[in-house]
């Protein structure tokens, strides 16, 4: 008896002691990304980077993303392929400017006229189909895009002041393909260099300014610093741009973490659409760098008509591309109707 007490008693112990002794569990390592935003660091630290950050924040150690900024792992015109082939897991840019291989190429960045502002983006992909397009067309060449949003209107800064239309022949100015493509027929000379070049690239003379971005931008980067004037005309309301992922990567992460990135992107919409809109507005109003200039509303329709029939020579180049410049015919009838504030006037 008294060995059969002794027996259950230590069992007893021994039970208790197993069920409280933690359990040790090997954590798993992080999964790691490399992702290049087409941005300088000065520009990258409002535009990517809150993204990035959100996202490490809120995945917990379970996931680290490393960010660069433009051409620092590749040039920006080879992120596509970089992305592809898994060199870079992750990428937020233009399908312009990384010289996307689909037929989407010509509308990322700055398509000339077909939105007004950059809230115009998010409609057009979530209400008018283009994030069906999108998705569909990456699909086919192993990229995974994840989400497009609108950012600031491409005007012009400059050295030179531009007050008529004459004013741009000759001009040597630093932009997107697409966009350069399209001003070349009012004389402009297109140049194409990395990003961070630009600015010495306009005191050395080998630019006489920029069609890239807003107001915003050019006192961010410091543009600002070497050129004189902005042009309040623009080409383009909104940029249209987006996050891409290359494709086994995404499909490899658990469905909590692509959760995440996903709230990270739309967070950093948001974040991007306070930023640009009131800094544009501030900037124009009570910057001390750039004089604001603009070309006469009856003269800068020629650039309105000359947009519509370059629309009509991209629908001609192939299914996609009809289907896409449809869509923007289409939405522009409603906003023309709607007036203010879908519209200028």
């Amino acid at each position: 008896m008294t060995s059969r007490r002794k027996f259950l008693s230590t069992a007893a112990l021994g039970g208790a002691a197993s069920l409280a002794a933690p359990a040790i569990v090997k954590a798993q390592a992080p999964i790691k990304w490399r992702f290049q935003t087409y941005a300088g660091a000065a520009l990258g630290e409002f535009v990517t980077k809150p993204v990035i950050d959100y996202i490490n924040e809120a995945a917990n150690g379970e996931m680290e993303i490393e960010l660069f900024y433009a051409d620092q792992i590749v040039p920006t015109g080879e992120l596509f392929q970089a992305l592809q082939r898994g060199t870079i897991d992750g990428v937020h840019s233009d399908d312009d400017s990384m010289a996307s291989p689909t037929p989407l190429q010509v509308f990322g960045g700055y398509f000339p006229l077909a939105t007004k502002h950059s809230l115009d983006v998010p409609v057009l992909f979530d209400q008018y189909g283009l994030a069906d397009i999108w998705r569909s067309e990456y699909e086919k060449v192993g990229v995974a895009w994840l989400s497009a949003a609108g950012q600031d209107p491409c005007n012009f800064n400059t050295k030179k002041e531009i007050t008529s239309l004459a004013d741009l022949d000759g001009l040597k100015l630093y932009t997107f393909p697409t966009a350069g493509r399209f001003l070349s027929q009012f004389g402009v000379v297109p140049v194409s260099i990395p990003y961070e070049d630009a600015e010495v690239a306009v005191q050395t003379g080998e630019l006489d300014g920029m069609a890239w971005s807003g107001i915003t931008e050019d006192y961010t980067v410091g543009w600002a610093n070497v050129t004189d004037y902005f042009l309040t005309n623009n080409i383009s309301g909104a940029w249209i741009g987006s996050f891409f992922v290359n494709q086994g990567q995404w499909a490899d992460l658990p469905e909590h973490l692509k959760a995440i990135v996903m709230a990270g992107i739309e967070a950093g919409h948001t974040y991007r659409n306070q930023w640009y809109w009131g800094g544009e507005a501030r900037l124009r109003a009570q910057g001390d760098q750039l004089q604001l200039r603009s070309i006469p509303q009856e003269e800068w329709k020629v650039v309105e008509d000359a947009a519509v029939k370059f629309w009509d020579e991209i629908a001609e180049e192939g299914e996609v591309h009809a289907k896409i410049v449809q869509i923007f015919r289409d939405y522009n009838e409603v906003i023309s109707k709607a007036g203010p504030p879908y519209t200028f006037g």
